[in-house]
């Protein structure tokens, strides 16, 4: 006879039943599950009979998918023949959803029906805007919304404006909505055959298409910073600085490429002056990361693809609708780079001190790209059948989500296809957050004793 214990229960019923863990991901990890859900999304709806002129791929319309969501560009079909109206428009919202970011309709839809946010979906927000407050989500939120939506609806009007003095109604409302959409997430899809090609002598099209890509650049950070103190004297420092590296940037941009393609009859060379400027203007600007183009980067000269990649990889602002390196990443480096040539202590950018932690956040990001451009590289090497400037010139555009090609991207073999999508995955989450999905950051607390190693 068994006698009573305290961890003896005579039925079943009785026992405690153990309480199941809830399945924790990191917000990395919710964020590459969330485009993941999006890009199947967008490729079920580019697959349905309604939204292809002509029998696709699944592959192809993965691809597209992705391309749009991380607003790169790349296209292995054409956007205006081999898609329906209403694939443009399942290719716009893509595009607007991927720029803006899910996390921000999100955080707005949640606040607008009156829902607080857990620890865990501000943790998340927090991955996705890449700010260092909790108390910034919900304004931050709002102010991406509001001012995506204003200067949408501005260059809206005015391309429509423009546009409507030679197409019907319908089609200046569609190609206006289209590249309004595609030019300020810097996404770079077009509904012409030759991108802007057509329109290189058009000033309208061409300086509002690149104001918008421009703006959508910078960051929605340093935008509501200069709406919210208005005068250059008030502006944060991370505002000053992607302000002028911008402008340094675009200038220098500009005078080279127009200076290295002045003479090349196949771009520049056999144009009047004032498309020189204008197109000139568009290619060196675009590679920031909007991959829309009005010259055929097949044919430019080595020393401007040299810069076009440079470009590149700079990127555009923080938290904004480009990707690559971030300029503020690339000035850290430099400023950081500086200091310790002139045997100074601590890094400073306009009288303010860097700190460590952020020296060492741009450091560990500039290895992790090239590494990746550098794999990237090999692999497709191995898979495609194109010389190694056309090789490395795509694989760049990819993790920079910026959309140019010299050419290549239509003949892309299937492993080579997957390549870019990673690529264009990895660009749009950035590289550091796809690598925490592998080994999330952990603190040390052991203090080790230094070792003299030489380098250099």
């Amino acid at each position: 006879m068994k006698t009573w214990s305290p961890h003896y229960y005579p039925y079943p019923s009785s026992q405690p039943k153990a309480r199941k863990k809830p399945l924790r991901l990191s917000p990395p990890a919710v964020l590459f599950i969330g485009f993941c859900g999006l890009i199947a999304l967008g490729t079920i709806l580019l697959l349905l009979p309604i939204a292809h002129t002509q029998d696709i791929k699944v592959m192809q319309a993965l691809f597209t998918a992705t391309s749009a969501v991380t607003v790169t560009g790349l296209a292995v079909l054409s956007t205006p023949n081999d898609f329906t109206t209403f694939g443009h428009l399942v290719i716009a919202s893509l595009i607007q959803i991927g720029g803006l970011g899910f996390m921000t309709i999100t955080v707005v839809v949640l606040r607008g029906m009156g829902q607080q946010m857990d620890i865990s979906k501000q943790l998340i927000a927090k991955e996705s805007f890449g700010i260092a407050r909790f108390d910034q989500l919900v304004d931050t939120a709002k102010c991406v919304l509001v001012y995506a939506l204003i200067i949408e609806s501005i260059g809206f009007t005015i391309l429509l404006a423009h546009w409507y003095q030679t197409l019907p109604l319908g089609d200046a409302i569609m190609q206006s909505f289209f590249y309004t959409i595609s030019a300020f997430n810097n996404a770079g899809f077009a509904l012409h055959e030759d991108s802007l090609t057509s329109f290189r002598g058009d000033w309208v099209v061409n300086f509002v298409i690149s104001g918008l890509f421009v703006i959508g650049g910078l960051g929605f950070v340093v935008l509501m910073d200069i709406v919210k103190r208005r005068r250059w004297s008030r502006f944060g420092s991370a505002t000053k600085l992607v302000l002028i590296a911008t402008a340094v940037l675009n200038v220098l941009a500009f005078s080279l490429f127009w200076l290295f393609e002045a003479n090349n009859p196949e771009t520049l060379g056999n144009l009047p002056v004032s498309e020189q400027v204008i197109t000139a203007w568009m290619q060196a600007v675009t590679p920031r990361t909007a991959g829309f183009n009005s010259i055929d980067f097949a044919l430019v000269n080595d020393e401007s693809t040299v810069l076009t990649i440079w470009l590149m990889i700079i990127g555009g602002g923080s938290m904004s609708t480009a990707s690559g390196l971030k300029i503020t990443t690339v000035v850290v480096l430099l400023m950081a780079t500086y200091a310790y040539l002139r045997r100074r202590d601590q890094v400073a950018i306009g009288h303010r001190q860097i700190s460590p932690e952020t020296v060492f956040k741009a450091l560990s990001l500039t290895v992790v790209y090239f590494f990746t451009v550098m794999l990237a590289t090999l692999i497709l090497t191995i898979t495609e059948k194109a010389n190694l400037t056309d090789i490395t010139f795509e694989a760049v555009s990819a993790l920079g989500t910026v959309g140019l090609s010299r050419g290549i991207t239509g003949s892309l073999s299937e492993p080579g296809e997957a390549v870019i999508i990673f690529l264009m995955l990895i660009g749009r989450l950035g590289p550091l957050t796809f690598l925490y999905l592998i080994a999330r950051p952990k603190r040390e607390n052991l203090k080790y004793a230094k070792a003299e190693i030489q380098v250099g």
